[in-house]
């Protein structure tokens, strides 16, 4: 879906192509944002220095706050379809061996807790089968993605960015100019580098080889359904994971890289020796299945900056953070997904370019949230006392659904409206189970009638923004129609009453969402809430306030725009 640039500038020099949007990274992230891009009309190229998306399952737990946003583009049940073998497991436990005294089994939510707030739930996915489906996904919609191809040059100017991509294997060379740039090019990322962008944060924190093996841990389990097992003991600190539920397992084990340690001298005979030590059997039959075990490091930095003009920065390029508590997959999914709808209206001209800024605005303070969070965690697979830091760790729901902005592209509550009830002193977060559904908060799950049918609330919330108006809100609808019409903005209106398009079967929508009869609320197309309502007069009038909000919001012009 790019095209030659054959304008006579470009004459006697290799052809450019052009794309509204190159993605440099193919990992997770990168996959989901040319998924989101595609659902919203969005062109993308992808490139990717690796030839092929890794073998190893990395990442397993996808939150249910990711899996609404699958939801939202139709690919949830796909997920569930490819869940991991050890899809229906719910143990995380600390021990100091696997067959020895356990320390702490964290806390998990139950589905009854999470079915209160969400038609979703978690998926344990390995990470590169959700790669694989996000590529399909992606391909089938026209994402040009090519693999084994590396960036070597950068430059990015008021209009655009041109990158210069090497094929790694037959050298060839390509030149894209795109309209914007995401960097989604991993911890380590170049992009991130070339344009200066400095990072905050403990640092690294552990360097881990990864290796396969097979054995009957039987015995060890003691009955346990494990997700990740975390060992820690004078001997070996790291992490077992079942890859098939059976006996295929992977061992994560840290080393003492500053003190010299080298990946290459883990040979099959001690890493054997180390699943011992960490099993607690000393005599336990292994069959090692890892040729050359796979070195990475455990890490805690955010990016000072997620926007640097037409480059922003997602994923593990923005943020890394430790694998404990499994939000560093979810943050890098739902950066994308915030981004999606803000290129696609900027690239067709409804936003100006500005909008962008609140990608930056919104997502950064997320991002050192979701990092605080794992180091918490992460301070308990060191060995620290859970009791020392669990009154300090807010729980997975309050991550996942609790969250919300403080500053970016919606219009705050004005004083006297009711606050959110927080989850934890100084962070953007809120209790969801009280949810406040005031602008910059998640839109609350509701369950609706449309005609005989259930559906959630969320189900209402995908490509554009929407409307939701109460049974006495007819002004809003209609000037909610009206002011989408004047903008170019794609708008869906929803009155929900007894004679309405919706209905409201538990009576407790008016009460979430906290509006009168009278009461509206505006929802962007990633279930955020943009503006509300609660109801009665307005001073300029319905239209007239409602294209002032979105004027502000999407950074146009409000004269001109009437």
């Amino acid at each position: 879906m790019t095209s030659p640039d054959t304008s006579p500038a470009q004459e006697g020099h290799v052809h450019t192509e052009r794309t509204p949007v190159l993605i440099i990274g193919g990992g997770l992230t990168g996959l989901s944002a040319a998924a989101f891009l595609a659902w919203h009309g969005v062109p993308s190229v992808l490139v990717e220095r690796h030839a092929d998306i890794s073998a190893h399952p990395k990442a397993r737990a996808i939150n249910p706050r990711s899996t609404e946003l699958f939801r939202s583009i139709g690919m949830e049940q796909t997920v569930y379809d490819n869940r991991s073998p050890i899809a229906g497991n719910t143990d995380l436990v600390h021990v100091e061996t696997l067959a020895g005294r356990e320390r702490v089994r964290m806390p998990r939510s139950t589905g009854e807790e999470i079915s209160a707030l969400s038609p979703s739930r978690w998926a344990l996915i390995d990470q590169n089968r959700l790669e694989s489906l996000l590529r399909e996904r992606a391909r089938d919609a026209g994402c040009d993605i090519r693999y084994h191809t590396e960036l070597t040059s950068f430059a990015a100017d008021e209009n655009g960015v041109t990158v210069e991509t090497v094929d790694r294997g037959t050298q060839a060379r390509r030149t894209v100019r795109a309209d914007y740039v995401i960097a989604s090019d991993g911890g380590r990322s170049r992009v991130r580098e070339l344009l200066g962008v400095s990072q905050t944060g403990p640092g690294t924190l552990s360097n881990l080889v990864s290796f396969f093996f097979t054995a009957d841990l039987t015995e060890a389990l003691r009955g346990r359904s494990i997700i990740a097992c975390y060992v820690n003991n004078p001997d070996v600190v790291g992490t077992f994971m079942p890859l098939d539920n059976d006996r295929r397992w992977v061992f994560n084990v840290s080393y003492d890289a500053e003190g010299g340690e080298k990946p290459e001298e883990f040979t099959p005979e001690r890493c054997t020796e180390l699943i011992r030590l960490g099993v607690g059997l000393p005599d336990l039959p292994v069959k090692i299945d890892t040729t050359d075990p796979l070195p990475w490091e455990i890490a805690a930095r955010v990016a000072e900056r997620l926007r640097v003009g037409r480059v922003l920065l997602a994923g593990d390029a923005a943020h890394v953070m430790p694998p404990t508590g499994a939000f560093g997959a979810g943050t890098g999914i739902q950066d994308v997904h915030n981004l999606a709808w803000k290129l696609a209206l900027v690239l067709n001209g409804t936003a100006g370019p500005e909008l962008l800024e609140s990608y930056h605005t919104e997502r950064h303070p997320v991002a050192r949230l979701m990092m605080e969070q794992s180091m918490l965690r992460f301070r308990v697979r060191e060995g620290e006392d859970y009791a020392d830091v669990a009154a300090a760790m807010l729980d997975e729901l309050s991550m996942a659904f609790g969250y919300h902005y403080q500053w970016g592209a919606f219009l705050p509550a004005r004083p006297g409206r009711r606050p959110a009830a927080t989850a934890g002193d100084g962070w953007p977060v809120e209790d969801p189970h009280r949810p406040s559904a005031a602008p910059g908060h998640r839109a609350p799950h509701v369950v609706l009638l449309r005609g005989a049918k259930e559906i959630s609330t969320l189900d209402l919330f995908s490509r554009s923004f929407t409307l939701l108006a109460g049974a006495e809100a007819d002004p809003w609808a209609v000037a909610a129609r009206a002011v989408a019409g004047e903008l170019g903005l794609d708008a869906e209106v929803f009155r929900i009453a007894p004679d309405g398009e919706l209905q409201d079967p538990g009576g407790t929508w008016e009460t979430t969402y906290g509006v009168r009869p009278s009461g509206a609320v505006l929802v962007r197309p990633d279930g955020f809430v943009a503006w509300r309502s609660e109801g009665g007069a307005t001073t300029a009038g319905p239209e007239a306030e409602l294209r002032a909000a979105l004027c502000t919001m999407l950074a146009r012009d409000s004269e001109a725009a009437a």
